[in-house]
């Protein structure tokens, strides 16, 4: 671990825990990630959705492995500075493979990872027919990932889908449950009642996040609201992707009609900004810098 991970590390443990309601945005891959970096959010997360629907063209069904998320994780670490929190469903097994993730993940330059309690194949969070595990399974599970974990300031993040399953108050204990056994942060995902988003942060000691899926079943609340409120991060899992879809569609049904594009940046990025977000102008430098004398 290097000194200017841990560092990272420790700063994003308290800037969640001055529940200030931190915006993180979803990556799907380096380049979105490099985008929200750009923008100045101070953290992202690598949302497996993402990963799925953007890398393979699948919905959210458990079809991603721990080397997928794994190999996404290194090239985002690679693209950008941020605080990274890593989707990792729900360990990709039992306690004894969550164990195993933690590990690969740590070293792949996650700074915290998000495990849930749901059955594999997991679902993704706001989709009907999802199930859960036992308590005590989970709680083996947070247990392992915090004894994986090579930096105490590495976080654990312990998501529920109980609500959905049981309804609030099982999922009220369960977040109980899960912060007693070491999680860091908790989620409890899918939450429909304003009233329960409101009072949620006030019941636990350990701080919360809340998930805003545009398009899903929790309402969407401000930031501002959410701070007051309590909520520690506010995560906009799939804003990047769902906008990334838009553009697309817009972008080439445009080709599609008119036969022809040209540079309009109301359609699409500029050449010259495309290489800015590379970084092009830096491998320039480097590569005059390399050049042989002969």
């Amino acid at each position: 671990m290097t000194s200017k991970a841990s560092a990272r590390r420790q700063a994003f443990r308290q800037q969640v825990a001055a529940r200030q309601a931190l915006l993180m945005p979803g990556a799907f891959n380096a380049m979105s990630a490099r985008v929200i970096e750009d923008l100045g959010f101070q953290a992202v997360y690598l949302t497996g959705a993402g990963v799925t629907n953007m890398s393979f063209g699948l919905p959210d069904l458990g079809f991603i492995g721990l080397s997928d998320i794994a190999e996404h994780t290194a090239r985002v670490r690679d693209a950008v500075d941020l605080p990274l929190l890593v989707d990792a469903d729900t360990g990709f097994g039992n306690a004894l493979n969550v164990h195993h993730a933690v590990r690969t993940l740590e070293r792949a330059g996650a700074d915290a990872i998000q495990l849930e309690d749901q059955v594999m194949p997991k679902k993704c969070g706001h989709f009907a027919g999802k199930q859960v595990i036992g308590t005590g399974e989970m709680v083996g599970k947070i247990r392992a990932a915090t004894d994986a974990r090579d930096d105490p300031d590495f976080l654990i993040v312990a998501r529920t889908d109980a609500a959905a399953v049981h309804g609030i108050d099982d999922a009220i204990d369960r977040g109980h449950r899960f912060a007693e056994a070491g999680a860091d942060i908790l989620f409890l995902e899918a939450i429909e009642d304003l009233r329960d988003i409101e009072r949620l942060p006030g019941l636990f000691d350990v701080p919360l996040l809340i998930n805003i899926v545009i398009g899903g079943k929790t309402p969407v609340q401000g930031r501002d609201a959410l701070e007051r409120m309590g909520y520690g991060l506010v995560l906009y899992a799939n804003a990047a992707l769902q906008g990334a879809v838009r553009g697309m569609q817009q972008a080439l049904d445009l080709l599609q009609t008119q036969g022809q594009m040209t540079e309009d940046p109301a359609i699409v990025a500029p050449f010259g900004e495309r290489q800015r977000l590379v970084r092009k102008p830096r491998y320039d430098e480097l590569d005059g810098r390399y050049q042989s004398d002969d």
